[in-house]
């Protein structure tokens, strides 16, 4: 099978050239492929002529989207809706990546994959993906939109490279304690991918590590795995923190549909222990 990927320069893009072995892979990405643009998006299904595409572009700097909503409408939702049409036309299936900020985070239980999406999301960022969602939802009918959380990897920007840079740097940390999710390796997350598509099971999916925490216990844990001792790590509020956007309280997800067909990410501390040794012994 022959697969675009959008995105490809991305956490996940990366993870999923290097997992799709068995499949002929196709990889673009900004500047040189713009989603947001139909006519462009037109031109490189006539092109490439994919069997199946997995969205993995997105404009995912959370804060920004609040200074910036026009752009991040642009990626995130009319991008998907130019992939979606084009998909039609050519009568093949889209996967298309989305987040657990679709989700206000009111709900300290956590959110299924049918959990109802509130009218407003907390964030900017958040309201641009749903927007994409529904737009891939109600135009493509062979679709699966996959949410993920709290995603890392070797590259990009991630709230791991963080810690350590700033453990390593000052041996403090100021991490909330009133955020909670899922942490994800982009690894797993491409596996689980590659899985579905196999399936031919269009729907909406939830694939994160198992098991869910705060964003202090997730850098307690990073910084644990890495070895570095006498790191204090102050508990604080998400008030306390100041930033432009506002993450949902309560994110975590569930990995329902995924479990009915077989398919469950292993658990986060698992996943992040092998992550840190790999990343720590320049595996990665």
């Amino acid at each position: 099978m022959h697969i675009l990927i959008t995105g490809g320069n991305g956490q996940l893009g990366q993870a999923l050239q290097k997992t799709l072995t068995n499949h002929t892979t196709t990889a673009v990405d900004l500047p040189t492929h713009d989603i947001s643009d139909p006519t462009a998006v037109g031109d490189l299904l006539e092109k490439v002529q994919p069997h199946l595409i997995i969205n993995a572009a997105a404009y995912t700097n959370v804060d920004a989207c609040v200074t910036n909503p026009q752009l991040a409408y642009r990626a995130n939702a009319h991008g998907p809706h130019n992939l979606a049409l084009a998909c039609l036309k050519h009568d093949i299936p889209l996967v298309h990546i989305s987040t657990n900020e679709v989700f206000r985070g009111d709900n300290p239980a956590g959110y299924d994959e049918w959990s109802p999406l509130n009218p407003h999301p907390r964030n900017a960022y958040g309201r641009s993906k749903a927007a994409g969602e529904f737009n891939v939802r109600h135009t493509l009918p062979r679709h699966y939109i996959v949410r993920t959380a709290w995603l890392y990897a070797s590259t990009g920007r991630n709230f791991i490279h963080a810690i350590l840079n700033r453990a390593r740097e000052t041996g403090r940390l100021r991490v909330v304690t009133d955020e909670i999710g899922n942490p994800t390796w982009a690894h797993d997350l491409a596996q689980a991918i590659a899985q579905l598509i196999e399936t031919g099971h269009y729907g909406t999916y939830h694939f994160v590590n198992e098991g869910a925490c705060s964003r202090w216990a997730f850098a307690n844990e990073i910084v644990r795995l890495a070895g570095l001792t006498g790191v204090v790590n102050e508990p604080i509020l998400s008030n306390e923190f100041q930033r432009a956007s506002t993450p949902p309280p309560f994110g975590a997800l569930h990995n329902n549909n995924g479990r009915a067909l077989g398919i469950v990410p292993r658990p986060w501390e698992e996943a992040l222990a092998e992550f840190v040794a790999a990343l720590e012994g320049g595996e990665l």
